[in-house]
């Protein structure tokens, strides 16, 4: 296994950050000597071998994810959206195979990938329609947070254990009366000495049932000049006394993803439970929000993929009037329509994509990304329903399940409210 995860790490750092551009250089654009197809052309949308951002060393690694969504989690899906989340099993698979902490560095005890080769583990589980493991939160939102700003005891306390699945990783920030807006956060530390004794609740925590570590994001400072200056984080365990997992909550979608209530009944941390500077934790929110953003917006459109491609399959099976559905032309204009949105949008994500690898995507930009491809993955999801006709009202039929979780997608991360009013500060702002 060792020397499996040894060869998978040598290859994902060889595929590595590569320029971008309007007309891709000719090493990048030759993979096994013809060029790389746009996702306009390919037969498919969902095909490997597409896209300049990626090389052929990403598509190798495409090839397992894919296997491993395909063969690991697809059979197994509709038993855990009744238990309401995924086996452990599966997250110590994850990362036997190394998928999880793909872009956290080596030095770390991650893969030490680029953010590509995560980009390749968030599309791939779109591709297969499997909304429950919490992967990309657990590796791209929460592994950030300890290797950027934990000390070097807590990197090496939780990094590698993460990365091997043994250590589910989730983040608190919602709570009942603060959702998009941070600054409202109630949860409150309170110093006792060197120790700091906890108090409040949390809400709608992806891998807050299975999860062994939580970040918590609490206020430490009330008197502080604004409420952003006085917020910080705190890496709690499960078991730690006083911290009660409520139940899992009964969502509408993303039914096998364990979502929860999170509750912090004086509980006692000591002073290494800081995570990174006391009063820092809005700082570090902001830092680190544009990559949740980024991924949100990513899932979204390899969601708008999937969808597009199941139902053009439907279309050219299903029958009406004597022939099949797919040879009406409001049915044919639709698929174009859609088609055309979403390699529009796919070409902004990927130069999103390729902004972030090279550490110069925004807020602004990643806003626009996380709230357009979610916005765009509703209409997509909307629209291929309607192209399935009442079989797309049925459970079990793929097309229904992408539709219900796709609802979510403009609330959490920031609502898309919250999305243009943060573009739009940029947009008249004088500095």
């Amino acid at each position: 296994m060792a020397a499996r995860l040894l060869r998978l790490r040598g290859l994902l750092r060889a595929a590595g950050p590569r320029p971008f551009s309007a007309q891709a250089s000719p090493a990048h654009a030759e993979q096994h000597g013809t060029k790389r197809q746009e996702p306009s052309s390919a037969k498919s949308l969902t095909d490997i071998g597409t896209r300049r951002i990626f090389t052929s060393d990403h598509d190798i690694f495409r090839e397992s994810a894919r296997k491993f969504f395909q063969e690991e989690v697809l059979p197994f899906h509709a038993e855990w959206e009744k238990d309401g989340q995924v086996s452990r099993e599966l997250w110590e698979k994850a990362g036997q195979q190394g998928l999880l902490g793909v872009a956290i560095a080596e030095k770390h005890g991650g893969i030490g990938a680029d953010i590509l080769s995560s980009a390749v583990v968030w599309e791939e589980q779109m591709y297969v329609n499997c909304t429950g493991p919490g992967f990309s939160l657990h590796s791209d939102i929460v592994m950030p947070y300890i290797a950027n700003y934990g000390s070097e005891e807590q990197i090496k306390r939780f990094i590698p254990e993460m990365a091997a699945g043994k250590c589910i990783g989730a983040i608190a920030m919602t709570e009942p009366g603060a959702g998009s807006d941070l600054q409202g956060v109630r949860t409150y530390a309170k110093k006792d000495g060197s120790d700091w004794i906890l108090n409040g609740s949390k809400v709608f925590i992806t891998n807050g049932w299975m999860s062994d570590v939580v970040i918590v994001v609490a206020v430490t400072n009330r008197e502080a000049r604004s409420p952003a200056h006085g917020i910080s984080l705190f890496l709690v365990e499960n078991g730690t006394k006083g911290f009660i997992k409520g139940r899992k909550l009964n969502k509408i979608g993303l039914k096998a993803q364990d979502t929860a209530e999170l509750f912090f009944e004086d509980v006692r941390l000591p002073a290494s439970a800081l995570l990174g500077k006391e009063n820092k934790g809005f700082y570090y929110l902001m830092a680190e929000l544009p990559q949740e953003r980024l991924l949100i917006a990513d899932m979204a459109l390899a969601g708008c993929e999937f969808m597009f491609e199941e139902t053009r399959n439907y279309v050219k099976q299903r029958k009406a009037f004597g022939k099949t559905i797919a040879h009406l032309q409001t049915v044919q204009h639709k698929l174009a329509e859609m088609k055309t949105q979403i390699c529009v949008g796919r070409a902004f994500l990927d130069n999103c994509l390729q902004l972030h690898a090279d550490k110069r995507l925004d807020s602004s930009t990643a806003s626009m990304a996380k709230y357009w491809s979610s916005d765009l993955q509703n209409s997509v999801a909307t629209q291929c329903v309607q192209l399935h006709g009442g079989w797309g009202y049925m459970w079990e039929y793929p097309i229904a399940k992408a539709f219900v979780d796709a609802r979510v997608q403009p609330i959490y991360g920031g609502t898309n409210e919250i999305m243009k009013e943060l573009i739009a500060r940029d947009i008249v702002s004088d500095k």
